[in-house]
């Protein structure tokens, strides 16, 4: 609070541009120690908007005009709000406290740490137990016969930035392992992260080595030695290093570098080529410039698309993770992943490739499990590369973003794979910037319990999975193929899309056009609301007239015509139900009462010329779908399910048409 030099300025204009609001609100501005709150005045909508001083990026002054002295808030969610204060000190003193209270020089000042809702003690604990990563590993198959827990690790003896739990090779003594940490970079020696239990291969992940231009370790080159060994069915190791190789190259005259395949002779070196933090860093802003004009033509977007090179590094992450996937599954052959210190690009590669491999990590819970083990557990920078305390802004990076964005785009390539929508994914991105639980805090699991965050705050992935309803995936089906196996995106440019719901909030609030999901999941209450009033219906005939209606389900199976094959969607086929009252009915009519409404559906006269009523009537495809199946022979068995094949009608429809053109 001693920040605080004003908290509370009457008349204060406020426009929040993000989301295409062109009348400034009117209202109080109030600054807290945790919030900037602005309440309208309005007697009709009252509006509130509480942003958190953790989730604000920059703030701007701009010069003193005759109507007031303005402040644009420029948010870490992509959000902008601009603020016309009446009083030239006014705005000075809120321009003055907000720079204070958006960077915050230690721990205690995060709001994580004041933040207390209305949980016990032991409630609270017992949040931070919500994800096992041992029961996920578990899960997989180990430990095993090749792969075994180690304590080398143990109160982080050996390296200080991985977890105290770590899996390694059977065969890999604690003196190699203790040797091959001091060979690499901060420590960070080969270690478990995905064990595939279809082909026995793994994926693990380390630090670049301390090679140098010459330099070897006899312990790494075992320790390699026995990753391979864990494979029983390969005699050979990709080295995957996910940097460009002649960034690689130039780390080797700091005395870093990459493996020597002269010296590992069961490795096959491979090359990414994502680009560093830096590189990242400056290609967002880009974008961010890009979203924050107004009035911009569709060439200046795309121009500035493009330039940003956004896309592009997608690209290179997505990619990174099929080459892992690939050759996990189909080659089956283990992979070990780094880049420079293994806890950016690796995280990164290492997430995607267990996304694609494992249909688990494709639900709710399974994505928070992914996040846990191979971005909080294994030591990715969170304080550090998303500004959470004042340092040194070249450190700041958004390495979590692409992971989170390279999820969005597979669920656009695969609709059914996956179980969340991209609400989730902008929640949990929301979260790691906002500080406001300190699930996301710190740089490792070391730093986390040296704070005593247990203790001291709250565990994000309770409250997300108790709002799971909000982010369902109403295409979501457990029972697809492609939410069983591998995924096999298409990595070619012109398949990557620009995020809108996340960088472009005017995109994200003009529903159902940008939310498809959220229309279709309209439609599904609909549907259910309509089930249950017919329900009622049949009942109410039932009982007037005494006699029990009868419903038979139609299910009409799609067969895909030649002149469709070219479609490659992972969309599923399409199940009609139709009910059917009765046998007893006339098989060139369906009828479907529903209260006072009766509508029928007309046959198709199959082997007779079409005639123009006949045209008139073929009016309704869904009608013509149902039509043909109550002419199916299986109709005159009660009960039995009919169904038609939709190519076949299509034909004879063609060639009765074509008939009928020659009689003409």
């Amino acid at each position: 609070m001693e920040h605080i030099r004003t908290p509370k300025v009457e008349n204060v204009h406020l426009l929040d541009r993000s989301m295409g609001q062109r009348k400034a609100s009117v209202g109080t501005l109030y600054l807290s120690a945790t919030h900037t709150m602005f309440m309208e005045k309005h007697p009709e909508t009252c509006k509130e908007i509480w942003v958190l001083h953790s989730m604000v990026s920059s703030v701007e002054r701009l010069p003193t005009t005759p109507a007031g002295s303005h402040l644009i808030l420029h948010c870490k969610d992509f959000r902008i709000f601009q603020l016309l204060i009446p009083q030239e000190k006014d705005c000075f003193d809120v321009h003055t406290s907000l720079l204070r209270l958006s960077r915050p020089e230690k721990y205690s000042e995060l709001y994580c740490l004041s933040f207390n809702p209305n949980v016990n003690k032991e409630e609270r604990e017992e949040s931070w137990n919500f994800i096992d990563l041992m029961a996920d590993y578990k899960r997989m198959g180990v430990p095993n016969n090749l792969w075994v827990a180690t304590a080398a690790n143990k109160e982080y003896r050996i390296c200080e930035t991985y977890p105290s739990e770590l899996f390694v090779p059977k065969s890999a003594t604690p003196a190699v392992i203790v040797g091959s940490s001091r060979f690499r970079s901060r420590g960070r020696f080969p270690a478990l992260t995905y064990f595939h239990q279809d082909t026995l291969a793994a994926v693990c992940r380390c630090s670049q080595p301390l090679s140098g231009f010459s330099g070897r370790c006899q312990e790494d080159e075992m320790m390699l030695q026995a990753v391979m060994k864990s494979n029983p069915g390969c005699d050979y190791i990709y080295v995957v290093d996910t940097r460009p190789k002649i960034n690689a190259m130039a780390n080797r005259a700091a005395g870093k570098g990459y493996e020597n395949e002269d010296h590992y002779t069961n490795i096959k070196l491979h090359f990414i080529g994502i680009e560093n933090i830096h590189v990242m860093r400056n290609s967002q802003q880009k974008i961010i410039d890009v979203t924050e004009k107004r009035s911009l033509s569709m060439t200046d977007f795309l121009w500035g698309l493009e330039n940003s090179g956004w896309l592009k590094h997608i690209k290179a992450v997505l990619d990174a993770g099929v080459f892992i996937a690939r050759a996990i599954a189909d080659e089956g052959v283990s992979v070990l992943v780094h880049c420079s210190d293994g806890w950016d690009r690796t995280a990164q590669a290492c997430s995607v490739a267990s996304l694609l491999l494992d249909p688990f990590y494709r639900t709710i819970k399974g994505l928070m499990v992914l996040i846990e083990r191979d971005w909080i557990s294994f030591g990715h920078k969170f304080s550090h590369r998303y500004a959470h305390l004042d340092g040194d802004p070249k450190e700041v990076s958004p390495v979590i973003d692409q992971f989170l964005e390279c999820v969005w785009q597979l669920s656009e390539q695969f609709p059914c794979a996956f179980e969340f929508n991209e609400c989730f994914l902008i929640a949990i991105h929301t979260h790691v910037y906002s500080c406001q639980f300190g699930t996301f805090l710190g740089n490792c699991q070391k730093e986390r319990k040296d704070m005593r965050l247990v203790e001291r705050s709250h565990c994000v992935w309770p409250q997300l999975w108790k709002d799971r309803a909000d982010f369902m995936n109403p295409l979501y089906k457990a029972d697809l193929s492609q939410c069983h196996g591998v995924l096999r995106p298409n990595t070619t440019p012109y398949c990557f899309k620009m995020w809108k719901g996340l960088y472009n909030h005017v995109e994200r609030s003009t529903s159902p056009h940008q939310s498809p999901a959220d229309f279709l999941t309209a439609v599904r209450a609909e549907s259910q609301q309509l089930e249950e009033e017919l329900t009622n219906h049949q009942e109410r005939i039932a009982a007037l007239t005494g006699k029990p209606i009868t419903w038979v389900k139609v299910e009409v199976k799609r067969r895909i015509l030649p002149m469709q094959q070219r479609h490659c969607g992972p969309d599923p086929p399409t199940t009609y139900k139709v009910p059917v009252s009765s046998p007893a009915q006339d098989h060139s009519t369906l009828e479907a009462v529903s209260g006072k409404a009766k509508m029928k559906y007309p046959a198709l006269p199959l082997g007779q010329p079409l005639s123009g009523d006949d045209l008139s009537n073929w009016n309704d495809p869904e009608s013509g779908v149902a039509d043909l199946s109550s002419r199916s022979s299986s109709a005159e068995d009660e009960g039995q399910e009919m169904q038609v094949d939709s190519s076949t009608a299509a034909a004879n429809i063609f060639k009765h048409l074509h008939q009928r053109s020659l009689q003409k």
